[in-house]
């Protein structure tokens, strides 16, 4: 198993991005609000996913992410 970068939207429209090695783990600590940036914000649902061999990889591909250039990526996809 390697590590995963993820897209998490609200049903208020919000989205988060990270990344982790347990995304099912994240996912539930996402939505019982275990994490400070999205607690009270969801419920929040997996949108995108991308899987990686090494720590490093997932964590550049999450700064991409949360740059414009990545934002207008996700919103070419359809993702955002």
């Amino acid at each position: 198993m390697g590590y995963h970068v993820y897209i998490l939207k609200s049903e208020a429209g919000r989205s988060y991005v990270g990344h982790t090695k347990h995304l099912h783990i994240r996912m539930v600590e996402h939505n019982s609000g275990k994490n400070k940036a999205t607690k009270g914000k969801g419920p929040w649902r997996l949108v995108y996913q991308e899987e990686f061999e090494t720590r490093s990889g997932a964590a550049q591909r999450e700064m991409f992410f949360k740059t414009v250039e990545g934002r207008i990526e996700l919103k070419e996809k359809g993702i955002l």
